[in-house]
């Protein structure tokens, strides 16, 4: 299995949870926030498809930095319809991307306000492991919400395997 391969196995895993843990938000509680100072429901969700973006970009030799993000969608099913598109721009850019593509350089943040090179493989291995921590930050206000956790790496509470 190729390293662009093996990217895209687990990005399509992570990717699939990341959806449902997405949609298990209530309709209405996208501005639901578990504290003052923390993102909305809404808010944090956008950083998925915010990262996926970055993937995309880099694999299809579209990186720009510094990065110029678009304002955070005003509704739940708009950040949702975002993240899918966002979904399918991934899948197109692993279709037409080359292992080779992965050794290219691309300028990022390697520490507290320092920005320098990643290789493309660092940068997509990076925005999925930041999308699968905030994954875990919005798994915890699903609770608060009086939504259900869906399985993540294992059973939840609200879907047992046994």
């Amino acid at each position: 299995m190729s390293a662009l391969q093996q990217f895209a196995r687990v990005w399509k895993q992570e990717n699939a949870t990341t959806r449902k843990v997405l949609h298990a938000i209530p309709a209405d509680q996208g501005d639901y926030r578990p504290f003052p100072n923390v993102k909305t429901a809404r808010e944090l969700s956008f950083i998925f498809t915010l990262g996926q973006g970055g993937i995309a970009a880099a694999l299809a030799d579209q990186w720009q930095w510094p990065p110029n993000f678009p304002p955070v969608p005003p509704t739940l099913e708009e950040v949702q319809s975002a993240f899918d598109a966002s979904t399918q721009a991934v899948e197109n850019a692993i279709a037409i991307a080359t292992d080779a593509r992965l050794d290219a350089k691309v300028m990022f943040f390697v520490g507290p306000k320092q920005p320098g090179e990643l290789s493309v493989a660092q940068l997509c291995w990076f925005m999925l492991h930041d999308t699968i921590h905030h994954r875990g930050q919005l798994s915890t206000y699903l609770r608060g919400m009086g939504a259900m956790v869906p399985s993540i790496y294992g059973p939840s509470a609200d879907e047992p395997w046994m």
